[in-house]
């Protein structure tokens, strides 16, 4: 999911470790060992994709850019076509947590829908499941057993938590944002989901739900277990620079090439992309990281490997290669844009997708607040 979740660089060595209320070490395990894990569990989902329910999402802030597109909307319809069940999490809610813009929450729900279907989801009962917080009661009422498996230490450590809180600027942290872990646990394991695509930066946050779902079954379900830990499957996508070419692709910092934008739009920006001024185009990330990133659009756009592009355009220099990147992204891009501006003038198949969702995500939910109100002994 897109969560602001953070790490230092000692991830590379080893996650860092937490406590419980008892006072016992959480280890996190080493980072190679988690790579290992993810790339066995790629190699399962292809064999039996049947075997694996998927939880993702997004916070409807606004409409979805190229970073958005490359970074995880491809690797959710690959897994979709692969035939592993999805759950698209639109988190309504999350958006009150850190910003006052509850007025347009409702467009931009919708305008994410277009563009999830333009770029290719295909929502259909038992597979792809695309549904609004907000619109499910019963993943709510999670919350409740959840938050007392978790201790407030806990919370305060959670680089998650931390993290929402330095990039919000707030002086005043609402409850919501402070809990918000417990959210994310219960957007993943009302569905029983037990795969999570993540970056690196979120395994922490991840094993917050791991950890719960184990409490839980701990403490309410013993021999027969009601959640599933969930597994991280590593984002293989490489990370977007935004047209500034020196930070990730984000709408808040207006360095983005918005799917919804024209082929005229889209060449007027990429013309004020930032490179260097060495004339000769190589593919150099560490030293050249603009003009690798352009060079990275490109071969994202046509399969064709960075350095095999930078060596064709040699001494072409930036404007050759602005020409090339704004010829193949806005080829790459047409087929998703006229489909989203199909589904722009048709507001009532969007809404029924929506609706659909709902309905389904609700009728999976009220399974499972069934199991756990049996094990917790509160059936009537």
């Amino acid at each position: 999911m897109n969560v602001i979740a953070g790490m230092n660089d000692t991830l590379n060595d080893k996650f860092d470790a937490d406590e419980n209320e008892a006072g016992e070490r959480i280890e996190y395990g080493s980072y190679e060992a988690t790579v290992e894990k993810s790339r066995q569990l790629e190699k399962n989902l292809a064999e039996q994709p049947g075997n694996y329910r998927v939880l993702t999402g997004d916070r409807p802030t606004g409409r979805l850019h190229i970073g958005h597109l490359f970074g995880s909307l491809q690797n959710r319809v690959r897994l979709q076509n692969l035939g592993v069940r999805t759950f698209i999490v639109i988190a309504d809610y999350q958006v009150l947590t850190d910003r006052d813009m509850f007025e347009n929450i409702s467009d931009n729900v919708r305008n994410l829908v277009i563009d999830y279907l333009a770029a290719g989801l295909v929502p259909a009962e038992g597979k792809t499941c695309i549904f609004p917080h907000s619109h499910v009661p019963e993943l709510n009422q999670l919350l409740l057993p959840f938050l007392t498996l978790v201790s407030n230490a806990e919370l305060d450590r959670n680089p998650t938590v931390k993290e929402e809180i330095q990039a919000s600027g707030l002086k005043r942290i609402n409850a919501g944002m402070y809990t918000y872990p417990i959210h994310q646990a219960a957007d993943i394991l009302f569905c029983k989901a037990n795969v999570v695509p993540v970056g690196k930066d979120q395994l922490p946050h991840l094993e917050m739900t791991r950890i719960i779902a184990r409490r839980f079954n701990e403490r309410f379900a013993g021999s027969k277990p009601v959640f599933p830990e969930p597994q991280p499957l590593l984002s293989k996508a490489p990370v977007i620079l935004g047209l500034d070419g020196s930070q990730k692709m984000s709408k808040s910092r207006n360095n983005t090439i918005m799917l919804s934008a024209s082929e005229d739009e889209t060449a007027a920006l990429l013309k004020k992309a930032k490179t260097d001024s060495e004339r000769r185009i190589t593919f150099d990330p560490v030293s050249r990281p603009e003009v690798s990133n352009l060079l990275m659009l490109i071969s994202l756009s046509t399969g064709e490997a960075p350095e095999n592009i930078a060596e064709r355009i040699g001494d072409g220099g930036s404007g050759q290669l602005k020409k090339m990147l704004t010829e193949t992204l806005n080829e790459y891009l047409r087929p998703i844009r006229t489909r989203r501006r199909e589904l722009e003038s048709d507001t009532g198949f969007v809404r029924t997708v929506l609706r659909s969702g709902i309905r389904e995500a609700r009728e999976v939910a009220e399974q499972t607040l069934s199991e756990v109100r049996h094990v917790m002994n509160m059936d009537i």
